[in-house]
């Protein structure tokens, strides 16, 4: 891959001569590392037999904290997703066991969704595989360079803290 930016930029240096080298450097590897991620992802979400949007439900309901459970109209809400779209996504995944809808007893018209052992379960899998591809993506750097690019990226990236 290294040898395949430097082709790149070299490329384009000599047939742009405004190019800026090591930002067009820079740039393509980011690119290249976003690329990697996002198949990483992809792969996750095929070795967990986890669709997107599935996972962004358990994603939303993990994050949430203990009991990991809230309204439909909050997780709607929280996902910017009508309620009607949400109440349709919600039914596959409470018949797969990911989650579980119940009644306030209190209250029969209020409902809480509910991320179950099988969701918890299904979610760690998908997050440990994701895991361990963006640490092999950054094994290369000892502790002190990941920090560095931490601090760079946070200064480059300012939305991402």
């Amino acid at each position: 891959m290294e040898g395949s930016v430097d082709r790149h930029v070299e490329t384009w240096t000599r047939e742009l001569d405004w190019l800026d080298p090591l930002t067009e450097a820079i740039v393509v590897r980011l690119a290249t590392a976003s690329r990697y991620l996002s198949q990483s992802r992809r792969q996750a979400l095929v070795g967990s037999g986890l669709k997107l949007w599935e996972f962004k439900i358990l994603l939303t309901l993990r994050r949430l904290g203990p009991p990991y459970a809230t309204s439909p109209s909050r997780l709607a809400d929280a996902m910017g997703l009508t309620r009607g779209a949400l109440s349709a996504r919600l039914a596959p995944l409470e018949e797969s066991g990911l989650i579980a809808r119940t009644h306030d007893t209190g209250d029969r018209r209020r409902v809480e969704v509910r991320l179950t052992d099988s969701g918890h379960g299904a979610f760690e899998r998908h997050v440990k595989a994701e895991n361990r591809d963006e640490t092999d993506l950054l094994s290369p750097l000892t502790l002190r360079e990941r920090q560095t690019l931490d601090r760079l990226l946070r200064k480059l990236l300012p939305e991402a803290r």
